[in-house]
């Protein structure tokens, strides 16, 4: 199949890379240069631009950072063709950024005025699933489109959930990452008050991963280094998923929780923490080192 995969990053690179393996014929762009170059060296083509990459695609793959990069992509901005203008009629539009429902409703209206079927399908794993080809797919759109993306999905993680209509992946998306947001900062207290104790990280850790407050961070993901050897708190807190990326989910999740008039104070809480932490200095490390504005110092 040929397929055009728009968005290069920590979570795009290795997604491309692994329908590359599967056997699809992958045209990818970035508008970073070291992204390109390093897909490159994986042995993906790469396209001279975004509308370079569309020709001849039968599916498009976007993983973009944020609402306004998706919404310029597929729509256009400052007079700008928008990348619908360029993409055949029939073709299938898979998003897997993590953006607001509203921008993936409006990008999906278009679409489908240009003939151009649109699912939204964030995903939940990390860079590691990312790597591992095991992402969790959550997918907001109709039955028949998701059938049509379910042997792309399937080359690139090991569960899709059809969540609705769409807009609908990117609502479950950031219901699971705001409680993950929130999950962190308590296992990050957690563990600082443990260790202020006096007490060993990896057997606390053991401890509460097989007590009733085990959670997804105690299994994989640990915030205190040394207690998992691959998560990014053993690397200095390097890759994994950036401390601003997470502020930008919690920021999405607490406008839903607006607009719904829905009571989410843990997420604003939670948000409000993010926000201090990233203005601490941390914005570029990954969210797991929330726990340094817990932890005892000296």
């Amino acid at each position: 199949m040929q397929i055009a995969f728009i968005g290069l990053g920590h979570m795009g690179g290795p997604m491309a890379v692994n329908l590359h393996k599967a056997g699809h014929h992958i045209r990818a762009f970035d508008l970073s240069q070291d992204a390109c170059d390093k897909a490159r060296t994986e042995g993906l083509t790469l396209a001279t631009s975004a509308e370079d990459a569309v020709q001849g695609a039968e599916v498009v793959v976007s993983m973009l950072p944020a609402s306004q990069h998706v919404e310029a992509l597929f729509l256009g901005k400052g007079g700008q063709d928008g990348l619908l203008q360029h993409i055949a009629k029939g073709t299938l539009v898979i998003d897997s950024s993590t953006i607001a429902a509203a921008t993936s409703q409006k990008v999906a209206k278009a679409a489908e005025a240009a003939g151009i079927a649109f699912i939204d399908a964030p995903v939940s794993g990390g860079t590691g699933g990312a790597i591992a080809g095991t992402l969790t797919f959550m997918v907001g759109g109709t039955d028949a489109d998701l059938e049509r993306a379910r042997p792309v999905l399937e080359k690139m993680g090991a569960n899709i959930f059809h969540a609705g209509s769409v807009g609908a992946g990117q609502t479950a998306k950031i219901c699971n990452n705001m409680l993950l947001g929130i999950l962190m900062i308590g296992t990050s207290e957690a563990m600082a008050l443990g260790v202020a104790n006096g007490l060993d990280p990896k057997v606390l850790a053991e401890i509460m991963r097989r007590s009733s407050g085990g959670n997804w961070a105690l299994e994989k993901y640990n915030p205190y280094p040394g207690v998992h050897e691959n998560a990014p708190a053993s690397k200095g807190y390097a890759g994994g998923f950036g401390t601003d990326l997470m502020l930008k989910d919690l920021g999405l999740a607490q406008e839903n929780a607006m607009a719904m008039k829905a009571s989410t104070p843990l997420g604003g809480l939670a948000r409000a923490l993010y926000a201090a932490h990233s203005l601490g200095g941390h914005s570029g490390e990954d969210f797991s080192s929330v726990i340094k504005m817990v932890q005892k110092k000296g």
